[in-house]
């Protein structure tokens, strides 16, 4: 399916024609940080404190029945989901100093690999980031949808959607693969409409589907969502950060791959190494023991995740200490190491074994319920999730699995879509 393609277009200050002409007399009336001019702004502004109390602005929320006048308004037509998303301007980290936008960075001297992308957004989804416009995270993002896609690209400042195209480098839809990301920016308006995800890979083998990584209200999330939002849909741009390098890379800031030294890690370290440690082990299945993501301050959460990476290794005693030596190291940044198991339930070699028949069941609920729907996602087979995967147990996850099973060239009750050892093995394989 071809979808249309969003081409943004800056008028020529000669052109008299009419689409030229309204589009100079819109950008008169926008904010001067959102490339506006001054003189329009004070009457903008209190235009905007008049209607402000009647519209709730919200990255991800339904749109006010107020702006949905140019929409589909028939009754009985429900409205998608309407990104309409106020957001900070493009500065440094913790939202210190600069009001105005600052000139894009060098993205060559920051590099980092896919996986260090998906485990940096995927260290949010865990943590349930809360969406707040006005706040930081404690790594020093703005907690809306535009920083985080500047974490997760690991940008070194906060950006907005009208910045962020000036980091990647333009791609075709078809062309998308995790870690790129799908922008929309309104130039008319700014702060209605314009969102960005991260994409996370193919839900569907129609590429219908995505796995989007996002901030939104209430926190960062992870869905299954229509290509490529659930509105405005054909202006979305897919996008690829200059800086992706493929294999582990050189991490997100520049680090050199060799080993920093025994003296970064442990009680009392405080540095970029700590943090780089933690989106490694994240990458690498560790991301429960991050609750609130990796940052610079040394923490029981990074010892704990060191030693399970070691333990995979099947390293023990002081092997397997929870500090990083050089082998550690080396097997986290070249990804060549054994991943760190799915958790307790984990069987021998690291695979996840079987909890049995009675946990997928209607009204049963758990961590296997999840992990199998991310698995699902993962081999292409999430097309029935409109909202999830979740813990508890969906007649979409049965679909699902049912069109899994149905692959392996199964029928009957052999593809009932209740995952037995056979479908949860392969799955897993």
């Amino acid at each position: 399916m071809t979808a249309p393609v969003f081409e943004e277009y800056e008028p020529a200050a000669d052109c008299g024609c009419p689409g030229c002409a309204r589009q100079r007399r819109t950008a008169a009336s926008l904010p001067v940080r959102h490339g506006g001019h001054a003189a329009a702004h004070g009457a903008r502004r209190a235009l905007v404190l008049v209607t402000a109390a009647g519209v709730v602005l919200s990255c991800g929320a339904g749109q006010a029945a107020a702006t949905a006048g140019g929409r589909d308004a028939r009754a009985g037509t429900a409205a998608d989901p309407q990104p309409v998303t106020p957001q900070g301007p493009a500065g440094p980290l913790n939202g210190d100093g600069a009001t105005e936008p600052p000139p894009a960075p060098d993205t060559a001297s920051r590099t980092t690999t896919r996986a260090e992308i998906i485990a940096r957004a995927q260290a949010w989804v865990t943590a349930k980031v809360p969406y707040d416009m006005a706040a930081y995270w404690p790594d020093g993002y703005r907690q809306d949808c535009s920083g985080f896609v500047s974490m997760a690209w690991d940008l070194g400042t906060n950006e907005w959607t009208g910045s962020l195209a000036g980091f990647g480098t333009r791609i075709d839809r078809a062309d998308l693969e995790p870690g790129d990301i799908l922008l929309f920016h309104n130039p008319a308006d700014p702060a209605v409409g314009s969102h960005v995800t991260v994409f996370g890979g193919w839900t569907d083998q129609t590429h219908s589907h995505y796995l989007a990584y996002e901030l939104t209200r209430p926190h960062a999330r992870k869905a299954t969502t229509p290509m490529a939002y659930w509105s405005n849909s054909s202006k979305y741009v897919a996008y690829r950060y200059k800086g992706v390098v493929s294999g582990a890379g050189t991490g997100g800031s520049g680090a050199a791959t060799a080993f920093p030294g025994a003296a970064a890690f442990g009680p009392g370290a405080d540095n970029a190494h700590v943090t780089r440690l933690g989106h490694l082990l994240i990458a690498q299945g560790g991301e429960r023991f991050y609750t609130k993501g990796a940052g610079p301050r040394w923490s029981d959460a990074d010892r704990r995740a060191t030693r399970a990476f070691q333990l995979a290794q099947g390293w023990k005693g002081r092997d397997a200490d929870g500090i990083p030596g050089p082998v550690t190291w080396s097997l986290l940044v070249s990804g060549t190491g054994h991943r760190i198991p799915a958790g307790p339930d984990a069987g021998p070699g690291g695979a996840t074994a079987y909890p049995g028949r009675g946990s997928f069941r209607p009204g049963q609920a758990g961590s296997h319920v999840e992990r199998l729907g991310i698995q699902l996602v993962k081999k292409g087979y999430g097309a029935h999730y409109t909202s999830g995967p979740g813990p508890r147990w969906t007649e979409a996850d049965r679909r699902n699995v049912e069109a899994f099973q149905r692959a392996q060239g199964w029928s009957g009750s052999a593809a009932d879509g209740y995952p037995g050892p056979e479908t949860w093995r392969r799955l897993f394989a």
